[in-house]
């Protein structure tokens, strides 16, 4: 007869992973948003903002490649361009995009009300405060940068860019163990307010 044994961790929570957009900073998570809106105009097929919202949480290539899965916005491509989208419209929008979201950053940098009290609860209690983002690194200098400013400041930050995977792959949340030097995964918490950026905290562990 075969056992598998599992153990499972009963301790305090030691750390926790906290989105950015939508999470701790820019309400309703705008900039991003806007931005992919703007893109998909410039392309010449217009998408809503729901759609533009859709695949949010993940990579900003990744996310725009998604949009363009969307059934209605492929239809809208076909109807334009005679093809259905493909990885050279996904890479030129992409190159679209970032100028856009990095000119545009400053104006949603506002903190979430309440951020500030929660984060400071947690550091009462001795938890660390770590974060992960679906924006690239040189996007996230301005965030780091407005939110300083406005008193927050986590003790590590790991962007999509900084990792073989973003969302919903663990590799931020695995990144941020390390820089926190938690010990075990499972006593962090990840907090985000998208489903591919809980899927990233499950896969973690």
């Amino acid at each position: 007869m075969t056992f598998t044994y599992r153990r499972s961790y009963r301790g305090k929570v030691q750390a926790a992973l906290l989105d950015w957009a939508g999470t701790t900073m820019d309400f309703g998570c705008m900039a991003p948003a806007v931005v992919f809106v703007k893109v998909f105009e410039r392309a010449g097929v217009p998408v809503s903002m729901e759609e533009a919202r859709a695949p949010m949480g993940a990579h900003k290539r990744v996310h725009i490649q998604k949009i363009t899965q969307i059934d209605a916005v492929k239809q809208r491509w076909q109807a334009k361009y005679g093809r259905p989208p493909g990885e050279e419209d996904v890479n030129r929008m992409f190159a679209d995009f970032v100028p856009l979201q990095l000119d545009c950053l400053s104006d949603y940098s506002d903190l979430i009300p309440g951020a500030l009290e929660v984060v400071a609860a947690l550091r009462a209690r001795g938890i660390k405060i770590g974060s992960t983002t679906g924006y690239l690194r040189e996007m996230m200098e301005i965030n780091l940068r407005d939110a300083k400013k406005q008193g927050y400041e986590p003790d590590s930050t790991v962007c999509a860019s900084d990792v073989p995977a973003g969302r919903p792959y663990p590799h931020m949340c695995l990144q941020n163990v390390i820089n926190l030097q938690v010990s075990p995964v499972e006593a962090c918490v990840k907090i985000d307010d998208t489903i591919p950026g809980i899927e990233e905290g499950l896969n973690a562990g």
